[in-house]
Parts: structure tokens; sequence; C-alpha cells
């Protein structure tokens, strides 16, 4: 099968839906090819106790508000799958699912999609795939010699899982803080949280709503020329929300440095310090998965494809979309994807008909 379009957007979570809006009220003919079996992108994969950082109204995708979630002021991540399938539904976005794409290459004046379903050649390709699919593991030495468990973010889901055991968890962001805090509150799992460097906390009262503000207003200075204004790194590395706030509160969540080592039976630091331990849970962040587009040579000698806003500089029938300020500010974000979402769709929409 070689299908021909204008638009393939590659991948279906709240990225590559963004841009289904965008591309459906622009009339272009597109498909959405999605690796998952079902609705709700990475969402559907996290641990239990997440939720989002913003109130419903304030993590929305465009066109469509999130409903409040009853009893909640911050929706958790079943609730946002939820809404991303209803979404989809209720546009019509055409989501092609379970499909993955294996690789983009150049065909003359079109793209071509090699997928395990058969082939698409297009006029112009999104890259929505997000970066959950693409943990990042930390080379620290004693890694193939601990007997424990080690498992990323991604593998993460209860407490439960880890009754009787002590967990370290690494990582001084987000993620760190909340699967500790989550670990921290049950009295079965012994706790240890080590961060390269001690945990920021952002002030109570900043949620996602300031963090959007403040990466649209850093992009914005940069843009027109003026100084850095640090965007979100400023203000800290970790949202107090109110698990973590709670566990902070009550004292369970002190972090030590960063160990130098895996031992079998655990963690060594830099004095010869040793602790022992059952699993450690690395969050130590995402890379972009992009492997599906190596064959178009784009990256740069530390990985990184130029873009300009979303479009790639060297391929411009080719837009990334979702991959953090990298492509727009906020743009990992619901609420941030939607205006790089728009513009992407807006320079496709004049290359097509053009």
């Amino acid at each position: 099968m070689n299908t021909l379009t204008d638009v393939v957007v590659i991948g279906g979570g709240q990225a590559g839906l963004a841009a289904g809006y965008h591309l459906r009220r622009r009339k272009l003919d597109f498909v959405i090819l999605d690796a998952q079996s079902s609705a709700g992108g990475a969402w559907q994969h996290t641990w239990d106790s997440l939720h989002l950082f913003s109130p419903a109204g304030f993590s929305s995708l465009p066109g469509r508000l999130m409903p409040a979630q009853p009893g909640q002021e911050y929706p958790d991540a079943a609730h946002v799958v939820d809404y991303l399938s209803d979404y989809e539904q209720r546009y019509s976005l055409p989501v092609h699912r379970p499909i993955t794409v294996r690789a983009v290459r150049r065909d003359g004046p079109r793209l071509r999609l090699e997928t395990d379903a058969g082939r698409w050649s297009a006029r112009a390709v999104i890259s929505a795939t997000g970066t959950w699919w693409r943990p990042f593991l930390p080379a620290v030495p004693g890694r193939e010699v601990f007997a424990g468990r080690q498992l990323h973010t991604t593998g993460y889901r209860r407490p439960s899982d880890f009754a009787g055991q002590h967990v370290i968890v690494v990582g001084g962001g987000n993620s760190g803080a909340q699967i500790a805090a989550d670990l921290a509150t049950s009295k079965d799992v012994g706790l240890t949280w080590v961060t390269q460097r001690p945990p920021r906390f952002l002030a109570d009262d900043i949620d996602g709503r300031a963090l959007f503000d403040a990466a649209t207003a850093r992009r914005r200075a940069l843009d027109e020329g003026l100084t850095d204004t640090g965007g979100v790194a400023s203000l800290g590395d970790i949202v107090a929300v109110p698990p973590v706030r709670a566990a902070r509160d009550a004292g369970l969540l002190k972090a030590q440095p960063m160990f130098t080592a895996l031992t079998e039976g655990g963690v060594q630091w830099a004095d010869g310090t040793r602790a022992q331990a059952d699993a450690v849970i690395w969050c130590t962040g995402f890379r972009p998965a992009l492997s599906h587009l190596a064959p178009l040579g784009l990256r740069g000698e530390r990985g990184h494809i130029a873009t300009q806003g979303t479009r790639a500089v060297d391929e411009p029938r080719l837009h990334l979309l979702g991959y953090g300020d990298w492509t727009g500010p906020a743009s990992a974000t619901l609420i941030g994807v939607g205006r790089p979402a728009r513009d992407a769709v807006a320079d496709i929409a004049a290359m097509v008909t053009g």
C-alpha cells in the first residue's frame, strides 16, 4: 500500500491532536499515524498518582476546554486520557492506530513514510512523537553490577509495587520529586532521594499557568533580541503540587547528594558511605524520540535538528512539534502546544496551496 495525502502527522498524543485540529480547520487532506493502540498518548502510561500542574481550564488544547474533574483542582492522568479521546472524536480526526512509523525519506517532491502497515506519501510531515518513548539513563559506574531492580520514570506505577523494599529515587525535577513524595508517604517503603544539586522548589502559589507565562515571555525576549529572562528555569525546578508540598512540609523530602557509583547491594558516595537498596528509579529525563527521521540526515554534531520555529531548516517539508521550548514555548504542555501547532499548519498550508 502506498497512500497519498497532503500531510502526515506522526504521533497521536496531545501535539498530534493539536496539529490535527488546525489541519481540519484548514481543510487539508491529512492523516495522523499513532503507534499506541488507544487514545491518550503518553498519559495512559504514567504513574497512578500523577496530576496536572494546572487546573483543567488552563490545560486545554485549541478549540475545546478541558472539563473540570469533580473533586480535583488539578486533574489526574486518567482524566487527561478521557479528554484526549473525546477531543479526537469531537473533531473527527483521522487517527490510524496502532501504526509505527519506521522511517521518513525524501522521495522527489514528496516525503515517503515507511511504516509497519505500508507506506504513505506526503507533501509535508509533522513529527509529534514527544519524548516519553526515549527515556535517558545516565552513565553511572556500577549500573551493570547492581543486583536490584532498575527502572526509569516510565516504569513506575505505585508504591505497593515496592512494599517491604528500600528504593532510591534519582532526580531533582518534577518527576523525581513527585515519585519520591509518592513513596515517602507509604509506610511499607523505605526511601532515599538523591539529586544532582539541592532541590529548588517553586513558590507554592506557582502552577502551570505561571510556567506557561514565563516560557512565553522568555521566547518573546529572545525573538526580540532582548536579555534572556531565564524562563521557567529561573523560577525553580519543582512545582510544589499538593502531594509534593505535603511530603516536603512533613519533612519527608530530604534529598541526599548524588552518589558516585552503584554497588551490588546499593549505592556508594564519594566519601565511602554506602546505602542498601532493593530498587533504583531513574527520574533523569528524556530525549526527543526522533529515530524515524534519521534517514533525512538532519541531526547536527550534538544530535540536534536545526529548526526555525517548528520547521526543519534543512528540510522545509518537515515540522517538529511538541518537543519543548526547542519547537515553541512550553510546546510539550497541553496549553502550550496550540500556538506552535497553529503556526506549523499555517506554514504547511501556504506551501501546499501556494
